[in-house]
């Protein structure tokens, strides 16, 4: 025999499987269909459809109402922001045309504008649509959210947390044809 001592069969057998978990029959989510204006589509994407045409909607799809003020406090607080830097880009713009047919800024803006030379006129208005654009991108970022919140949650309405999720800790050595022990960790959960 040429292999020497160096090379042993190792035995493994076949126990219990400790991964296996009695389960109990729940219907996924993105499997059952319901209708929404003639179409059928799973819970997930009527939250989601609904979320889109009315923010908050999803959310009440998905009888999560703790969640409607954070909606609209998140759309409506990004809108207002969009909403105050457009009427001041509005007023530099005005402005800005108005110093260009020869008139003077205090006349035509109301106040907004204090600066009445064309530099500043050009500054203001430059920040103001920087300002404007970025807030555009926040509430479209607040409203696409909340898409997403109605669509995770739709999915995870059936997800089963129980009370009791055990970990056990199992350290162990492992058998080895070296001559050297390895050592090694079991991690088994029981899920009841």
């Amino acid at each position: 025999m040429l292999l020497g001592k160096s090379a042993q069969a190792q035995t493994v057998t076949a126990g219990p499987d400790s991964a296996r978990v009695a389960t109990q029959a729940v219907p996924d989510s993105s499997r059952r269909t319901e209708r929404l204006l003639g179409m059928r589509v799973t819970r997930p994407q009527k939250a989601a459809l609904l979320a889109l045409v009315l923010p908050g909607a999803g959310q009440v799809y998905n009888h999560k109402y703790w969640k409607l003020p954070l909606v609209y406090g998140a759309i409506g607080g990004t809108g207002y922001g969009l909403y105050f830097y457009q009427i001041r880009y509005k007023a530099y713009a005005k402005a800005k045309n108005e110093l260009l047919a020869g008139k003077t800024v205090a006349q035509v803006t109301n106040n907004l504008v204090d600066e009445v030379n064309a530099q500043g006129v050009q500054t203001g208005l430059n920040n103001y649509r920087t300002s404007r654009d970025t807030f555009i991108a926040y509430t479209a970022l607040a409203y696409g959210i909340t898409i997403l919140d109605a669509l995770v949650d739709a999915h995870l309405r059936d997800f089963d947390i129980s009370e009791d999720l055990s970990l056990r800790l199992d350290p162990a050595l492992l058998p080895s044809a070296s001559p050297v022990p390895r050592t090694g960790l079991a991690l088994t959960f029981y899920l009841k």
